[in-house]
């Protein structure tokens, strides 16, 4: 076989014969990028709100989410497959787990970063805590709960990849064919799919960020 650094980068023929594959591939990696995202706010935001509220919770729940998010994903896809077999739900939940530990943390930060004058403000007119949080605090803190969600999907994305060795394909299996078959076209094209789903996510966040936002637009 031809070394990989003896090849053209890109074999255009191949990428052209594959576009059906890239599609499906692409729609895998969305599945698996997404679905751990919406899960893992959905997760990690009341424990966040509990965190706030509480305290004393905040520091055992983040060095939990925090030793979670240490284990290596190939022992702990490993650890899943006995359970759930190699199915998607083995590469969804611990995806899930690795995103706990940045939306827990930044969801908290931004809501302790509220000031406290504005607040005590708000209480003072009469709001209750419920609309302090929905009209307050939460606006105030959003851009940077969402700076932990942009954060997250580009973990997620490059994480996604790992989940091919499981046979849960996106754009890993491009990776895993091409280091099989010594052929860097797909490799090439994994990876540049990989790093522009990474902007298209980061630069959609930023425009929800933008858009609910207006009143940080002049800064």
């Amino acid at each position: 076989m031809t070394p990989l650094l003896a090849q053209e980068l890109v074999d255009w023929s191949w990428v052209a014969s594959h576009l059906d594959d890239v599609q499906s591939r692409t729609a895998e990696h969305l599945v698996l990028t997404v679905v751990p995202l919406v899960v893992g706010f959905a997760i990690a935001f009341p424990l966040a709100l509990a965190a706030r509220r509480w305290e004393p919770l905040y520091g055992p729940m983040l060095a939990f989410s925090g030793v979670l998010f240490t284990i290596p994903s190939l022992a702990l896809f490993a650890l899943m497959i006995p359970v759930t077999g190699l199915s998607r739900l083995t590469a969804l939940i611990p995806l899930t787990m690795y995103t706990l530990l940045l939306l827990v943390r930044n969801t908290v930060e931004g809501l302790r970063g509220v000031p406290t004058d504005v607040r005590e403000a708000a209480l003072a007119m009469g709001y209750s805590r419920r609309r302090l949080l929905r009209e307050v605090e939460l606006p105030l803190a959003l851009p940077v709960i969402v700076a932990g969600l942009r954060i997250t999907a580009v973990t997620t994305i490059g994480l996604v990849t790992v989940t091919a060795l499981i046979g849960q394909g996106g754009f890993g299996q491009f990776f895993l064919d091409g280091f099989i078959r010594r052929f860097s076209t797909p490799i090439m094209v994994g990876l540049v799919l990989s790093v522009a789903l990474a902007v298209v996510f980061d630069l959609g966040l930023l425009a929800v960020q933008w858009a609910m936002t207006p009143w940080q637009r002049g800064r």
